[in-house]
């Protein structure tokens, strides 16, 4: 089976494989050659497949995957984080989120910045104008 992992920046995972594991709403699953043709909604979870007798694993921030009838694995998600064992992958993971939260404390801190000068500033007009006798 070939399997692909993309994100909309990159191909992570493109692969032949032997074996999938991943996780839906309804719980664990495995995907074997030669398995139906469907489409799921993947929640947040790390996936795992062998390949070459060796298993393999990617963090993924939910996605849809396909099972298609050409022996075919396709995931589409918004994040995935590989790693070539747990505790690789678990600090990959962890570095990355704390990646993300760095980026959005800062973005956070931006968005109070232009909130605080947008009401300084209407503070300001608000002034000048009770000062000039004016309704602005």
């Amino acid at each position: 089976m070939r399997l692909r992992i993309i994100t909309p920046l990159a191909v992570v995972i493109d692969e032949d494989i032997d074996a999938l594991r991943a996780e839906d709403a309804s719980g664990s699953f495995g995907v074997l050659p030669g398995h139906a043709p469907f489409l799921t909604a993947l929640a947040i979870s790390i996936v795992s497949w062998r390949a070459a007798n060796r298993e393999r694993f990617c963090a993924l921030r939910g996605g849809v995957m396909t099972v298609g009838g050409a022996s075919t694995i396709d995931i589409a998600t918004r994040e995935a984080v590989p790693g070539d064992d747990l505790a690789t992958l678990d600090k990959r993971v962890l570095a990355r989120f704390q990646a993300d939260a760095d980026e959005e404390r800062i973005e956070h801190v931006e968005t109070m910045r232009l909130q605080i000068d947008a009401i300084r500033r209407m503070v300001s007009r608000l002034t000048l104008g009770a000062n000039a006798g004016e309704f602005r």
